[in-house]
């Protein structure tokens, strides 16, 4: 190994997973940098429990016996909300009384269990608001973790230690959970991706219910790319869970997919730099060739008001309710009133609020007859700490204005964020929502928007917290007589990392730069009748609208530069390609005699967000 890096802040599931890859970062040595960094954190209140150093080894031993090129997330450090079980440690769900009172977990809750026999390896448990109530981040009596932008704001919660500890650049990606948006909010304050399947998408058994017709596992992380990876190995269904389900793969979504935007009266609810922040996002959205239409938003605020302030507050009773009971003193006294509000509601209660969420739910099937896609904020504003002490219900149910009527009518959702802290603002997250089941259309869109506005992927993005630290210094560009010694090759397609071409660049000793983007210039393509398939990278010029496309930055010897464009088949070629931050390098392009028949598929930014999405139909879905 050549890479022993003295840090790991900030690090992307990617950039890890093409360092171990290709020989140059050592998982032991990752981990235990990872530890060591949880361990001296200046915020006792992220963790519970401290780093989870016994479990580490154990994952880290089981390496051996699994390939890392067929397991994506082999090696990589994660943390899970102490709402999840891990075998032989006691879930607090953060009340110590609930931990002692239901004892050291036998089995890992499902999705960890897939995460960690997947390669995954499980450094800690995160802090939440306590019994996953409330979305401010302050409800425990392990504290309350610290946001990183500004501290005298709240961290946002129920998944406040998750979300905190991937925006500190600690750990690639954490698991949280999502009721009422505890996976969103969170995500939006921290800067960092939230995202949240479809009901039932991912397992919840060994998971604290809250209110388990509406509980979802969710993924922080640093890019959309790697909530996605994490999420598939996640998914699938599990017999001990009666909710769990297969959901059949969704069509590829347009190329220019329809957005609804909130109407005037749905954006009286920002605050005015919150306004600004979703102005921002819409425009990124508009950046990637969709259609933006204004829709009506209201009645959805109003079904989301029914998870607080109706009968379905009683499944919260119902799952945790005796502990309530039996451990008054131990509660946290918001908590203790949220939950013990549902004894006042009867059947007739319960009967009333499901016929008006059949009405709703068929309301929204009509609306998603219309639009592929809504795109919402995420919160209204951020309170400050004082703020919410002095009106602790009204804060939190104000942070829940946009995200909870998304469990309740089966949508999907993810937060990507829009804002760049660097300018002194404090960060955001554009939420996106979709139908059931098309979670596959918002890791396609959100990662367009990221690729917009530039979210970072390694060191060559814009500063976080904590930022990652640099990527090995690529070989000298000349000789000593001033010559050229190597070639940076933009690649786009078949030539990636973990694509099947890839070997056609190692094989000649190339060494992987950077993951980046072109220009907002260029527009993609998948070719038609290739073998293996491969994508087209077109440069367009006057009123045709162009995007970035996320490339690959490889350093190739020149000694090997030309028997591989000898190599290059037609109607490909080597030219030159001008990335974001206006760098010029050579890189493959694609002749116009090759575009026939070919797929545009320039809205999904990327070779790889089309290769993975299930399904290829060009084509908008019937209405």
């Amino acid at each position: 190994m050549t890479d022993r890096p003295t840090s790991t802040a900030g690090w992307t599931v990617a950039e890890l997973r093409a360092g171990y890859l290709e020989g140059r970062l050592d998982p032991a040595v990752v981990v235990q940098r990872c530890l060591e960094a949880l361990a001296e954190l200046d915020d006792p209140a992220v963790l519970i429990g401290g780093p989870l150093t016994r479990e580490a080894a154990a994952d880290l031993a089981r390496l051996d016996t699994l390939d890392a090129a067929e397991h994506p997330l082999w090696g990589i450090p994660f943390v899970v909300k102490d709402n999840l079980d891990v075998a032989g440690i006691a879930t607090t769900a953060a009340c110590p009384a609930f931990a002692t009172a239901t004892g050291p977990a036998m089995v890992d809750a499902t999705a960890v269990a897939r995460l960690r026999a997947g390669g995954a390896v499980l450094v800690g448990k995160a802090n939440l608001d306590q019994f996953a109530t409330g979305l401010v981040g302050v409800r425990s009596p392990f504290g309350t973790p610290r946001n990183p932008f500004a501290a005298d704001r709240v961290p946002g919660g129920s998944s406040s230690g998750s979300a905190v500890v991937v925006a500190r650049g600690l750990v690639p990606f954490a698991l949280g959970s999502d009721t009422a948006g505890s996976g969103r909010v969170p995500a939006a304050f921290g800067n960092v991706v939230g995202l949240k399947p479809t009901f039932g998408m991912v397992p919840t058994t060994g998971l604290v219910p809250a209110m388990r017709r509406a509980d979802c596992i969710s993924v922080f992380a640093l890019t959309v790319a790697d909530a996605a990876s994490v999420l598939a190995v996640m998914a699938g269904v599990d017999a001990s869970d009666p909710f769990s389900t297969a959901l059949p793969d969704p069509p590829a979504l347009p190329a220019a997919p329809v957005v609804g935007v909130l109407d005037e009266i749905g954006r009286d609810h920002l605050d005015e730099a919150w306004a600004a922040a979703y102005q921002g996002g819409l425009d990124a959205v508009a950046a990637t060739g969709a259609e933006l239409v204004r829709v009506d938003t209201g009645w959805l605020l109003e079904v989301g008001s029914l998870l607080y302030g109706s009968a379905l507050v009683a499944e919260r009773t119902a799952a945790v309710g005796h502990q309530v009971a039996a451990n008054r003193d131990g509660i946290h006294p918001v908590v203790a009133s949220i939950i013990e509000r549902g004894e006042r509601f009867g059947a007739v209660d319960a009967y009333r609020v499901e016929y008006r969420l059949a009405a709703a739910r068929r309301r929204i099937a009509s609306l998603w007859r219309d639009i592929d896609v809504l795109a919402l904020p995420t919160v209204p504003g951020q309170p400050t700490l004082t703020e919410v002490t002095a009106d602790p219900l009204g804060a939190n149910s104000r942070l829940g204005t946009f995200t909870t009527f998304v469990n309740l009518l089966g949508a999907a959702a993810v937060v990507v964020p829009v804002i760049d802290p660097s300018t002194g603002a404090l960060p955001d997250g554009l939420q996106l929502v979709a139908p059931g089941g098309h979670d596959a259309w918002l890791v396609a869109l959100a990662g367009a928007v990221e690729r917009v506005v530039g979210v970072p992927l390694g060191a060559t993005g814009r500063p976080r917290p904590h930022q990652p630290i640099a990527p090995p210094t690529p070989p000298a560009a000349t000789g000593t007589d001033g010559a050229p010694t190597s070639v940076e090759l933009a690649v786009v397609g078949a030539h990636r990392v973990g694509q099947p071409l890839n070997h056609q660049l190692t094989d000649r000793s190339a060494t992987l730069l950077e993951t980046t983007t072109t220009s907002g210039d260029y527009r993609l393509y998948a070719l038609a009748g290739t073998t293996p398939a491969k994508p087209g990278l077109v440069r367009v010029e006057g009123e045709e609208r162009g995007a970035p496309i996320e490339v690959e930055l490889w350093s190739l010897p020149v000694d090997g530069f030309g028997a591989f464009v000898a190599a290059i088949p037609p109607p490909l070629c080597i030219g030159t390609v001008e990335l974001a931050d206006g760098r010029q390098v050579k890189g493959f392009l694609c002749e116009a005699r090759g575009l026939a028949g070919a797929e545009d598929i320039t809205a999904l930014g990327s070779w790889l967000a089309h290769v993975e999405r299930p399904g290829a139909a060009p084509t908008r879905p019937p209405r």
